[in-house]
């Protein structure tokens, strides 16, 4: 795996900033562990999830903070995550299946969910994903009803755990217990793309005060460019 350095972040930043997030976290998967963006979408979630979570936790740190609102008073409460808990998580091959009354379905990928992103009816993005994993026939026709979709939901959540990051909070504020997603690929997407700000920023601060150009700047060590840094805004 390739860590991420602040050059890195700073290409990904600028080519990636008006894309979708699902194609933000696919593009920094394929940075890192330079395969190709059209493979990862094809990696079941969990999988992809962890190549995530290895990538922050080498590139930025083991340890995710982050807030979320509660549902019952709408208080801000702070979450900290371990991140090599996922990063070390198991999760299944690529061309891994559940089977449910007879019937096989693969695992949801980050193709699947792009093809969802614009149904915002629940139910219908949930056949939708059904039809698309359902293996072995046309899937076309058939339909599924609310304990079948339930019961091959469990099977694809018991198959790939980190497919989908639920975190668990209990407000101090109002006793509320709720749960909560955490979308690991934004979460580091919004820390890359702070990273590359931060990096023009300097690149402009020493710019201003040495006349050098970019390129040379970002040549320096993270050591001597703050030590530059220190002396520019001594």
């Amino acid at each position: 795996m390739n860590v991420l350095t602040q050059a890195d972040c700073l290409a990904l930043w600028e080519t990636g900033r008006s894309l979708h997030p699902l194609d933000k976290g696919l593009m920094a998967v394929q940075a890192a562990f330079s395969t190709s963006q059209e493979s990862v979408a094809d990696w079941p979630l969990g999988r992809r999830n962890r190549a995530l979570a290895e990538l922050r936790c080498a590139s930025f740190g083991s340890r995710l903070r982050g807030w979320t609102k509660c549902q019952g008073c709408g208080e801000q409460l702070e979450f900290d995550l371990d991140g090599r808990t996922l990063a070390e998580s198991a999760v299944p091959e690529c061309d891994a299946q559940v089977v449910v009354d007879g019937q096989r379905y693969r695992l949801p990928t980050s193709r699947d969910i792009a093809e969802l992103v614009h149904e915002h009816d629940a139910s219908a993005a949930a056949e939708q994903l059904l039809r698309q994993c359902f293996v072995g026939g046309d899937a076309v026709e058939r339909e599924w009803n609310e304990e079948q979709i339930a019961a091959i939901g469990e099977s694809m959540a018991a198959a790939d755990p980190l497919a989908e990051i639920q975190l668990s909070f209990d407000c101090p504020g109002c006793g509320v217990q709720f749960e909560d997603g955490f979308d690991l690929a934004s979460f580091l997407w919004a820390e890359l793309e702070a990273r590359a700000k931060r990096t023009l920023m300097d690149v402009h601060l020493l710019a201003s005060a040495y006349g050098w150009s970019e390129t040379e700047i970002l040549s320096l060590t993270p050591a001597r460019r703050e030590f530059y840094l220190e002396m520019v805004h001594a």
